[in-house]
């Protein structure tokens, strides 16, 4: 059979998408060899606060955010479904979608992967992909720096190198340092609350679509 190449899987709830979400996906996909990545904007995240805006908006920032990048692709899934947003189910209709065969990898932050024994079924997940963790260039993910049970998965399924996710359908981990963006979603939403512009953090079309549609403006 011919080598299939590994798809990168990014879910998140995006709200807003921005530059660090853009510049992640893009150093995954060309670290790790990747044919593209798919995103997956939450529906109902059930980890955290409520969402400062609706799903629909967020799926529609996403859609604005990746125009042009032909490696990008958005699964409007998790929004259309109206339930709370599972990776495990989420990765298991992808399996579904995609074949046994196909490398799928979901593509974490190191914070979220530390978090990783608190998700749903989360020994599953690598029954169904591999696990891509980016992280602070310098600062590498250790085994002393994650809780007990995920340590040893960690050094169990450690891959050695990128390669190694094309020769298996899911299974591995593997970590890769991304340039270093101070930006997050919370801090964009306080600039906006508090009338000042979020530009040249995230791209300009979403800069006009929240003030556009007046979101995340204080009350």
């Amino acid at each position: 059979m011919p080598r299939l190449e590994p798809l990168g899987v990014f879910g998140g709830t995006f709200d807003p998408v921005h530059s660090g979400h853009l510049r992640l996906a893009e150093e995954a996909r060309e670290g790790l060899a990747l044919e593209g990545v798919r995103w997956i904007p939450a529906g109902q995240p059930p980890h955290r606060d409520r969402p400062g805006v609706g799903a629909v908006h967020r799926l529609a920032m996403v859609r604005l955010a990746v125009t042009g990048n032909p490696a990008f692709s958005v699964d409007a899934s998790e929004v259309e479904a109206e339930r709370p947003s599972y990776t495990v189910p989420t990765l298991e209709r992808l399996r579904d979608e995609l074949g046994r065969e196909r490398p799928l990898v979901l593509l974490l932050g190191a914070d979220a992967f530390g978090g990783l024994p608190t998700w749903h079924r989360w020994t599953t997940l690598f029954e169904l992909a591999h696990v891509a963790v980016s992280h602070r260039p310098g600062y590498p993910v250790e085994p002393d720096g994650l809780p007990p049970a995920l340590a040893e998965v960690f050094a169990r399924r450690r891959l050695a190198s990128p390669d190694g996710l094309g020769q298996a359908p899911g299974g591995g981990i593997v970590t890769f340092a991304m340039t270093q963006l101070a930006i997050s979603a919370t801090q964009i939403r306080g600039i906006v609350a508090r009338g000042a512009s979020p530009r040249y953090l995230l791209p300009d079309a979403l800069v006009d679509y929240i003030q556009r549609h007046h979101l995340y403006q204080s009350a």
